[in-house]
C-alpha cells in the first residue's frame, strides 16, 4: 500500500483541510516521529530516540533551538536548580560549569547536544494543523514556512514537545489601557539598566517576579512588588 498516495488522495476530498491543493508539495515520510518543538524536551527525546537507532525531524517555530531561552529570557537568568538535575540524558553538563549555569552557558550545552547527536530541526516552521488517520494508523502534520510554503509529513507518532511557557500570559488588569507608562511581560524583559531611577511596578513573586526584582534594584531602580497571597521566603542558612 502507498500510504502517501492514500492519504493524499483523501486529502482531495477533505472539506475542512485548511490548505489548497496549490500549495501541497508530495508529503514527506518520516520513518520516525515528528518532534514539535526544539526546546530541551523536544531535543532530549529526539536525542533518545536517536540513541535507540530511530529516527525523528523535530519541527521548530522559531529561528532557534532552545528559542525561549535564547529570545524570550532576562540577562541574569540561571537555572534555579543544581545542574545535577537539569542536564538532559545521556550527556552530563561539562565539569567546569558552575552549580547553577547561566542562560549562556545553558544554550550553549544545548547547541553542544543538538550536535552531539545530530539533530538538525527544520526551523522558521510552525505546526497548523495535526490529525490521526486511523484508516491507515498514521498522523498527518502540516507545517507552515516564513513565506507561507506548506509541507506535510506523514508520520506513526507525533510528540508534541512546545513547553508549558511558551506564550504569555497577561491578565485583564483594569486600567492597563488607560495607564500612561510602559507595560511589559518579563518575557520581554532583558534588565534594569533602562528603569534607573524610576518606579517599576512588578506582578507577581514566582522566579520571575523576584528576580526581575532585584535585578532593578541592582540597577538603581525603585521596584514594589504585588502579590497576590500570603509569601513564605526561606533564606539559606
Amino acid at each position: 500500500m502507498n500510504t502517501s498516495k492514500e492519504i493524499q488522495g483523501k486529502m482531495s476530498h477533505d472539506s475542512h483541510c485548511m490548505f489548497t491543493c496549490k500549495q501541497q508539495r508530495s508529503p514527506v515520510r518520516v520513518p520516525g516521529p515528528i518532534i514539535v518543538g526544539a526546546g530541551p524536551s523536544g531535543l532530549a527525546v529526539a536525542a533518545c530516540l536517536e540513541n535507540q537507532g530511530v529516527p525523528s525531524v523535530v519541527i521548530e517555530r522559531s529561528n532557534c533551538i532552545a528559542s525561549l531561552w535564547q529570545l524570550k529570557t532576562y540577562d541574569r537568568l540561571r537555572l534555579h536548580l543544581p545542574k545535577k538535575f537539569c542536564e538532559l540524558p545521556l550527556m552530563p553538563f561539562p565539569e567546569d560549569y558552575p552549580t547553577y549555569p547561566n542562560k549562556q552557558q545553558f544554550v550553549e550545552y544545548l547547541e553542544a547536544y543538538a550536535k552531539r547527536f545530530g539533530i538538525n530541526p527544520v526551523l522558521n516552521s510552525r505546526v497548523e494543523r495535526a490529525e490521526y488517520d486511523e484508516s491507515v494508523g498514521m498522523w498527518r502534520v502540516w507545517s507552515v514556512g516564513m513565506k507561507g510554503e506548506v509541507v506535510e509529513y506523514v508520520c506513526r507518532w507525533l510528540v508534541v514537545a512546545t513547553g508549558e511557557n511558551a506564550e504569555e500570559v497577561v491578565p485583564e488588569i483594569e486600567g492597563m489601557v488607560e495607564f500612561g507608562g510602559e507595560v511589559k511581560h518579563t518575557s520581554e524583559y532583558k534588565n534594569g539598566s533602562v528603569y534607573k531611577g524610576k518606579k517599576v511596578l512588578v506582578v507577581g513573586c514566582g522566579n520571575s517576579g523576584m528576580e526581575v526584582c532585584l535585578d532593578l534594584c541592582n540597577h538603581n531602580a525603585k521596584p514594589s512588588l504585588v502579590v497576590r497571597d500570603a509569601v513564605s521566603i526561606l533564606f539559606p542558612s
